[in-house]
């Protein structure tokens, strides 16, 4: 679940028991090359004694590797010469201070439970979290200080960290970035920004904030980065958030079916690498999670397609003569290729139905087509679409013998009427189709024949017997000059007679 953000609260510094850690997903030095780096240079930089004794000697600190830094003429991160602030970074807070040069792998492993370092007042003022800390502080007048020591111990200001490995370094990158700045050179990739947002929103580094913020907003993101974000959201502004949640919400309830439905139809209106769009295309709806969700985007391809076929054949079969021969003819081509444009979308749509199990409002539609049907024999009885689009039929009764066989095969449970009248409309088609077809019938399309001949007879069988009388006389067409070669037909008949001569238990 995304995070809502209807009602936000003006940045709020990060709570340490939040479920958000500051430096949630940090990885090890020693395993990113392109993120934080170690903070060995950082550290060996700072002092080597005691307090009183780093007052008179300190070394001048070398860049901290990350950061690049281009400190002021006047003042620079971490020196004790001119700061006016010493802050405590702990991450045990009673822990004693330990002098950071005792042990530089131990800080960079987080082993080290406190640090501290030389920084400046106004530099600090930068984030609000220090502008508020200094402020009833900072209304002492320097003549008030008896000396530079007092100055440092009067503005000790510990800053409590979480627990997780790589804290301190986080927080000394965006310490250092007070000074630098240098938000470009920092933050060069997600995980970096994802690490670097936490501590800036709790400290009210806005700057910084923004910054981390912008860039998310314009690189993409692995999944686990996605879910960080994710996590950070709630702890940013309205306005913020925006655009990440843009990335990641859906913008309404149904706009998984709309993506669906524009694949769909780019896939079936593909004019270059069609197979490949179609089966990339296949593989998403098998794999998508929502049946329903794809049901519904593939039956309202259905009826488009099917009602685009309808129309077409329709203006064929009844023709405007009122305009030039020429004219006409071409417009009756026209309406022959956009019936047999849709009828191959029609079969990849009846295809991925049937694979998904969701193709029982299609059987039912294609059962409900008798002004279709009828069409379709008036078409098929000219000659004229054999030299304009000789595959037609076959792409029809393609898609008749697909669902057929889902319904003869149980696959589909279909309704006694639907049966019935899937057969009924769609027999006289496949007639005319063979009849038409007898003197070139090339030889897949004899196997489409017999094989939807067969599944008619099968779901006739399922049927009442008034019913099954009634459509079998139409199947004598079936038959063939060697009776031998439709043992199908001779199967349903005397299927029925068989019935029709056996009594009920009751009656005897």
């Amino acid at each position: 679940m995304i995070p809502s953000t209807s009602k936000k609260r003006p940045r709020v510094p990060y709570n340490r028991h939040s479920t958000v850690s500051p430096t949630t997903g940090l990885r090890s030095t020693a395993s990113r090359s392109a993120g934080l780096s170690s903070t060995a240079a950082l550290i060996d930089s700072f002092p080597d004694k005691t307090i009183s004794e780093n007052s008179k000697k300190l070394r001048r600190t070398s860049s901290h590797p990350l950061l690049s830094p281009t400190p002021s003429p006047t003042t620079s991160f971490n020196d004790l010469n001119t700061a006016d602030v010493i802050l405590r970074l702990f991450l045990d807070p009673t822990a004693p201070i330990i002098n950071v040069s005792d042990s530089l792998n131990s800080i960079d492993n987080n082993n080290q439970p406190n640090v501290q370092i030389y920084l400046h007042s106004p530099v600090l003022r930068r984030a609000k979290y220090f502008s508020a800390l200094l402020s009833d502080r900072w209304q002492h007048s320097k003549e008030n200080l008896d000396s530079a020591e007092n100055k440092i111990d009067q503005y000790l200001i510990p800053l409590k960290l979480g627990v997780a490995p790589g804290s301190i370094e986080v927080h000394l990158s965006v310490l250092e970035l007070l000074y630098t700045n240098d938000f470009t050179n920092v933050i060069r990739s997600a995980a970096v920004a994802l690490d670097i947002l936490p501590v800036a929103l709790k400290l009210l580094f806005d700057e910084c904030a923004d910054y981390c913020v912008k860039y998310l907003e314009a690189v993409p993101w692995s999944e686990e980065e996605e879910k960080r974000v994710i996590n950070l959201i709630p702890y940013l502004r309205e306005e913020e958030s925006e655009e990440l949640l843009a990335r990641i919400s859906p913008p309404k309830y149904d706009s998984c079916e709309e993506m669906l439905h524009g694949l769909i139809l780019a896939a079936i209106h593909s004019s270059s690498n069609m197979a490949f769009v179609k089966a990339f295309v296949a593989k998403l709806l098998r794999d998508f999670s929502s049946r329903d969700s794809a049901r519904r985007v593939l039956e309202k391809a259905f009826e488009t397609s099917l009602k685009i076929v309808k129309e077409s054949l329709e203006d064929y079969s009844s023709p405007d003569f009122r305009g030039d021969h020429n004219e006409t003819e071409a417009i009756q081509r026209l309406n022959l290729h956009t019936a047999m444009t849709n009828g191959r979308h029609l079969l990849w749509l009846v295809e991925r139905m049937i694979e998904l199990g969701v193709a029982d409002s299609a059987v039912k539609q294609w059962s409900e087509q008798e002004s279709f049907t009828a069409d379709l024999q008036r078409a098929f009885r000219d000659d004229a679409w054999r030299n304009i689009v000789p595959g037609f039929p076959a792409v029809l009764l393609r898609c008749t013998c697909k669902l057929a066989n889902a319904v003869a095969s149980g696959t589909i449970l279909a309704a006694r009427q639907v049966r019935m009248k899937l057969v009924k409309d769609w027999l006289p088609v496949l007639i005319v189709c063979k009849d038409a077809a007898l003197s070139s019938m090339l030889p897949n399309h004899k196997s489409l024949y017999l094989e939807l001949e067969d599944t008619f007879l099968r779901i006739i069988s399922t049927l009442p017997m008034s019913d099954a009388q009634v459509l079998l006389q139409q199947c004598l067409s079936f038959s063939t000059r060697n009776v031998e070669d439709c043992p199908h037909l001779f199967t349903a008949f005397n299927t029925w007679f068989r019935r029709a001569t056996n009594q009920p238990q009751g009656d005897r």
